[in-house]
Formats: C-alpha cells, sequence, structure tokens
C-alpha cells in the first residue's frame, strides 16, 4: 500500500513539474551595433508592452504559472499557517506626525485605511479609506504628510501600482475631505508651507514607460485649481533630478545634473511674498548629503568619511563647518533623526545595532544597544516627556515596542490597547540567528546573516534561500516574516549576504561595486553560495535565490553566470537587459550605478553581465520562477517578458521557467490587501519548499 502512495505522490510530483507545455513566443531577429559589438535580439517585438499579442502570451503564461502553483497547493499550502502566526504578531505603535497619532490598517480583501488618534493609547478613528476614491481601481495609500498645525493632511495615492500618483487633502479639524487634487505626481515627498500650500513634484510624462520626465518643481495653494500652481524650479532644459523640503520658514532645492556628476542647492524664504531661489553651494561634487536645517544651520555628511559623520556650517557662510558627530570607525552611521534639542543616531556593525542620543554640540547623553541579531527603528519622540519610542525586530523576532526616556535612562517593553502583550509565537531562541563573514575570491570578508531553526542538521541536505540586494549603497533591513518562518520550521534556511555594492560597510563598500566595478557586487552573491556549499549549509541541488528590482538583475547575473551552483533561482522585477536599460522610465538615473549603454567602456562592462545578453542555447539553467508587474513603471515588465522567451525558447531548457506577471500591480507588487499579500507569501514558499525537496 505504502508503495501504491508513493507512487502516486511521484507521478503527481512529475506531472507538477514537467507538465507545462509552455507558449511559444515568436522570434523578430533584430541585429543590433553598439560600440563594435554586435547582438541578434529576438524579442525585441515584447517591447510593446501595452499590444493585445504581448497581453495575449501573458495570459497564457500566467495561466501555466497558477496551473502549476494550484498543484503544488495539494502538497504545500503555507496560507493556513502564515494566518495563525499573523494572529500571535504584534506591530509597531502609531506614528506621532505633528498633534496626531497615525498608523494604517489593513483589511482582509481591501487595501489599507488611514487611521488617527489624539494620544498613543486612543481608539482610532478612520479617516481614508482608498477603496472608495475608484471603483474599478486599485488604491493604495502611499504616505500622508500633515500641515505645519496640524490643521490639514496632505497624503499620496497610488494607483494600481503604478509610481505615477495623487496628492488628496483632509481636513483634520472638521474631519472631511477637501476637494483639491493633484494629478501627475511622481517620486515626490510633499512639503507643506505651514497651513497654506504645498510643493510637490509634477512628472509630464505622456507614455507610461517612456524616460522620466519629473523635473518641475510647483507650489499648491490650499483651495486652488492644480492649473493655477506655481512653477517653482524648472528643471526640464538641463534634464535635473531635483529634490526639496521645507524646514525653519525656508525652501530648500538640490539639483542633480542629468549625468549626476555634480549638484546645486539653493534656498527660498518662505515669508517673502515673491520667492527667488538663492544659490549656497554651486557644482558641488563631493556627495554632500544634506541632513538637517535648524536655526540658521545646515547639518550634512559626505562621502569622504566612509562610516559616516554629521557636520554643520552657517547657511551664510558655508565655508566655515565643524564637527558635530565624528565618525566611529568599523560603526556604520546608517541614519540620523533631528529633533528641537537632541540628534538620535542609529548605527550598524556585524550583528549588532544601537542609537545613541547626542545634543546639538555633539555631547553623547545616552547609548541604547538592542540583542544581537535584532535590528532597530525609531518611531517617534515625545519632546515634552523626553520619551523614545522604538522597535526592535528580525527575519524570526516579531516586532516589539519600547518607550526609552532620555533623562533616567529606563527601557520598559510598551503596550497599547490596539497592540496588546501576546504570547510568544515560539520559544526563546526556537530559531538560531547568526551574523559571521565568509572570503569572497578577492579574500574580502563579506557579512553574511544565516537563519534556521535550532537543532536541525547541517549536512548539506537542507532547502536553502540566499537574498542579497547590493545596489545603490542600501542598507539591508530584516523584516520579520511569517512565510520565512514557514519556510523554516519546514526544515529550511535562510541567508542574507551584505555584498558590495551595498551600503552595510560604509562608503566604500557601495563604491566597490558600481559602475565599472559592479561585477564585484555579482561575484560576492556566487561567493556567498559556494560558501553555503562548503559550509554543508546546502547542495546545489537544494539551493535557491531570490531578491527583487537590482536584486532581480542579481539573481539573472547569478543564474546565467553559474546556474550549476542553484536548483531554484526566483527573480523579481529585476533588470535584466542592461543594452536598453536606459531607455525606459528611470533608467537613465543609474548611469552612476552602473554605466551608461552610450559609454563604450560602461556598455563592454554591462555585456559582459547582462542576463538577457548571457543566456546560451547549449544551457540547462535552473528552475525560474519570474515575476514582474503589469504596472511597473520603474524597473518596465518588458525586462522580464525578454528574459523569459529566450530561456523558454531553446531546446537544451529542461527545467521549467515559469513567468509571473500581477495585474494592476506595480513595483512593489500586488500587496495592496492583506489577502493578496498572504496569496504572494505563500506562493513564494510553497514554490520553494516543492521544487527543493524533490
Amino acid at each position: 500500500m505504502n508503495r501504491i502512495i508513493f507512487s502516486l505522490i511521484f507521478l503527481l510530483n512529475l506531472q507538477i513539474l514537467f507538465g507545462q507545455e509552455f507558449p511559444k513566443a515568436k522570434k523578430t531577429p533584430k541585429t543590433v551595433t553598439k560600440h563594435n559589438i554586435s547582438f541578434v535580439d529576438d524579442y525585441s517585438w515584447l517591447e510593446d508592452m501595452r499590444s493585445n499579442e504581448v497581453n495575449n502570451w501573458l495570459d497564457e503564461q500566467n495561466k501555466i504559472v497558477d496551473e502549476h502553483l494550484k498543484g503544488i497547493f495539494e502538497i504545500y499550502n503555507p496560507s493556513t499557517t502564515i494566518k495563525e502566526y499573523d494572529k500571535l504578531t504584534t506591530y509597531r505603535i502609531p506614528e506621532r506626525k505633528g498633534k496626531y497619532y497615525y498608523s494604517y490598517y489593513r483589511k482582509e480583501s481591501k487595501s489599507s485605511s488611514l487611521y488617527m488618534r489624539n494620544n498613543v493609547d486612543d481608539k482610532s478613528v478612520e479617516i481614508i479609506d482608498p477603496n472608495t476614491i475608484y471603483e474599478d481601481k486599485i488604491v493604495t495609500l502611499s504616505n500622508h504628510y500633515p500641515s505645519g498645525s496640524s490643521k490639514y493632511l496632505a497624503y499620496k495615492i497610488r494607483i494600481d501600482g503604478s509610481d505615477k500618483e495623487e496628492i488628496r487633502f483632509f481636513d483634520l479639524d472638521k474631519r472631511e475631505k477637501m476637494e483639491d487634487i493633484l494629478y501627475n505626481v511622481k517620486f515626490s515627498n510633499v512639503s507643506w508651507n505651514g497651513d497654506l500650500g504645498v510643493f510637490y513634484k509634477k512628472n509630464n510624462n505622456q507614455q507610461q514607460f517612456a524616460k522620466d520626465s519629473t523635473f518641475q518643481l510647483f507650489y499648491h495653494k490650499i483651495g486652488f485649481k492644480q492649473d493655477d500652481d506655481e512653477l517653482v524650479y524648472d528643471g526640464a532644459n538641463d534634464e535635473s533630478n531635483i529634490s526639496f523640503f521645507t524646514a525653519w520658514e525656508k525652501l530648500f532645492v538640490i539639483e542633480n545634473d542629468k549625468n549626476d556628476v555634480s549638484k546645486n542647492y539653493y534656498y527660498g524664504n518662505l515669508k517673502d511674498e515673491k520667492m527667488v531661489l538663492e544659490k549656497f553651494i554651486e557644482n558641488d561634487s563631493t556627495n554632500f548629503k544634506f541632513l538637517s536645517y535648524k536655526t540658521n544651520r545646515v547639518y550634512y555628511s559626505t562621502r569622504k568619511y566612509n562610516w559616516g559623520e554629521i557636520r554643520s556650517f552657517d547657511l551664510n557662510n558655508p565655508a566655515e563647518n565643524s564637527v558635530v558627530v565624528p565618525q566611529i570607525y568599523n560603526h556604520l552611521l546608517q541614519k540620523s533623526l533631528f529633533y528641537k534639542d537632541y540628534i538620535i543616531c542609529k548605527y550598524k556593525t556585524i550583528g549588532k545595532n544601537y542609537f545613541i542620543v547626542y545634543d546639538y554640540n555633539g555631547k553623547m547623553i545616552r547609548k541604547v544597544e538592542v540583542q544581537p541579531g535584532l535590528d532597530l527603528e525609531i518611531i517617534s519622540f515625545d519632546s515634552w516627556k523626553k520619551d523614545i519610542f522604538y522597535g526592535s525586530f528580525s527575519y524570526v523576532d516579531r516586532y516589539e515596542n519600547h518607550k526609552f526616556n532620555i533623562d533616567t535612562g529606563a527601557d520598559i517593553l510598551f503596550f497599547t490597547k490596539s497592540n496588546p502583550a501576546k504570547p510568544t509565537l515560539f520559544p526563546y531562541n526556537h530559531f538560531e540567528t547568526k551574523t559571521i563573514s565568509y572570503k569572497n575570491r578577492d579574500n574580502i570578508d563579506i557579512p553574511i546573516t544565516i537563519v534556521y531553526k535550532k537543532g536541525i542538521v547541517l549536512d548539506g541536505n537542507n532547502p536553502t534561500l540566499l537574498k542579497a540586494y547590493g545596489g545603490f549603497g542600501k542598507v539591508n533591513i530584516p523584516s520579520y516574516d511569517t512565510g520565512l518562518i514557514y519556510f523554516l520550521e519546514n526544515g529550511g534556511v535562510f541567508a542574507y549576504a551584505e555584498i558590495r555594492g551595498g551600503g552595510e560597510k560604509g562608503v566604500k563598500w557601495h563604491t566597490d561595486g558600481m559602475g565599472l566595478k559592479k561585477m564585484n557586487s555579482f561575484n560576492d552573491f556566487i561567493d556567498a553560495a559556494e560558501f553555503l556549499i562548503k559550509e554543508k549549509y546546502t547542495t546545489p541541488n537544494k539551493l535557491a535565490i531570490t531578491g527583487a528590482s537590482q536584486g532581480g538583475l542579481l539573481v539573472g547575473v547569478a543564474m546565467t553566470q553559474r546556474p550549476e551552483l542553484f536548483k531554484v533561482a526566483i527573480p523579481d522585477v529585476g533588470v535584466f537587459d542592461m543594452a536598453n536599460f536606459h531607455q525606459y522610465s528611470i533608467g537613465r538615473f543609474h548611469y552612476d550605478e552602473y554605466g551608461n549603454p552610450e559609454k563604450t567602456e560602461d556598455f563592454k562592462a554591462m555585456m559582459d553581465y547582462s542576463p538577457y545578453h548571457n543566456i546560451k542555447d547549449d544551457v540547462n539553467y535552473p528552475i525560474t520562477l519570474i515575476i514582474t508587474s503589469e504596472n511597473d513603471d520603474r524597473v518596465p515588465p518588458v525586462h522580464s517578458y525578454k528574459f523569459a522567451a529566450k530561456l523558454q525558447n531553446r531546446t537544451a531548457q529542461k527545467n521549467p521557467v515559469f513567468i509571473k506577471t500581477l495585474k494592476k500591480a506595480g513595483h512593489y507588487g500586488n500587496n495592496s490587501s492583506y489577502e493578496n499579500r498572504i496569496q504572494e507569501k505563500s506562493e513564494l514558499y510553497a514554490f520553494l519548499l516543492y521544487h527543493l525537496n524533490q
């Protein structure tokens, strides 16, 4: 009887794995020659992302992957368990902005609503329900901004996942929506001029995936139409990328040139009847980073100091500067928060995180550490009571809220009626979390965090998921993930490598993995895989890799450079066609990270690793699940379409290559509701466990 059951399961597994026939993508060979390098692009027709032909092909692909996942769910279905884990999860307390506390609450099948309360422990009141704005669209709230006296609230909404947003307004005193609406807002914060109006950036793209054209800064007066808004700064002629903020009755504007080589800094007085922007730093190429402004002093850092520091100068005399907080060698200054009387600096070192409270003279007032393996986040600061609210968490430790008093040094766990104490999900130390280093091929120590269930035998037979990002100087922050806990409870091992290109070990860590040195990032990731195999955490037949956006590119490079190392690859919203990445959306703003394809040296370096162009006809690549979104106007889905088509349409490819295109979704996937979020988690970890256990 057991033999019969085993045979049935074996046959079912074979059918799930090999039963799919993928729709053929037609080939329309186009020879491309650039910088004396020629290649044939068979799938340029997929660049017409809105055509019926492309959509029909995508629909067929989605049917196959959905059927495949449906079959897997007969064996692994994490959703019920993940929901049970979620019930015992604690979350961060509401964040104070201005006079009130704000929080988002997810609804089972709808987008999160925004709630407010007067005090942190009051009953919350729903003020913005995005699901009521458009009947036929998925609308999500992306951020909210109270005015100077908290009379009004500006909030941004994202429609069907696109990065192009709307700004709407709510009267907090009257508790009612306002008529003002700002359209075509993209990559913009919202900065108030008291209660009078807001500054914002406007996008002029006519086509969704065209090169980005967010070059103009506008000022909107409350009660007026958008057509009446004042153009404050126009960078269209030079295609300048601009950022801005308001502080202490001043507007600050930072202008990056289109090649991201130099910056100009301006300020204007908000009280002036006609604002005039005055330049106070010109053609800066030292990577000056504006941190804050207070009482006529500018607080900043530079890339000159690898681990990060804070300096300041008088706005009227930039040449005069002084050190406020010096760098601490080997301790990364990850974030600085500026309050009325204090500067709070968060630091990161290998396996440990902490924050220090300084006064504005740089005197250290207090230091707060969390346990090794935990990360932390400053939530709010009550300047009257001198209480800092912060959270501690890890990949497997749920969010714990703390209240720390600067005067007394008392640090207590903090609970509210809406976020009460709950039983722990597992006993303490149920999971083993360790941050160690491995030697890469250049004999450099690369930090890696490895998580697994305590007591499992590390004999190389464990299904293992390796993840990384490695770009733009980004520092990884662990996210508590109940889906990952399901994976670990089923014998999985998780590893996150802090490779070069990221910012985990300072400025140089980033610059050693960018531009012409970008291959260092990919090599570090491949070396992490070899380390996990060598140390018997896993084997190539049990190893999966995943990453999103820049991390998707990372996965694409690793699987095409060293396919024999991996059983499964899951690149998410990745960049795969490096010859054309600059032709879409914000690609041209990433020349510093990847290089400029119009320059010979840069182009040749990119073509050495470009995943789409390095697919070989005679190689059977790992089992692959490519994830993208139809409205991703940050990394357009054409990258994923072409990558999938080329991988699939080769006789050597025996392992299945799936592509899933999320509908009405953008760069962050279709996580608009709790239901969708659970579905995405369940699909990811079920897919991993099924294929890694074959």
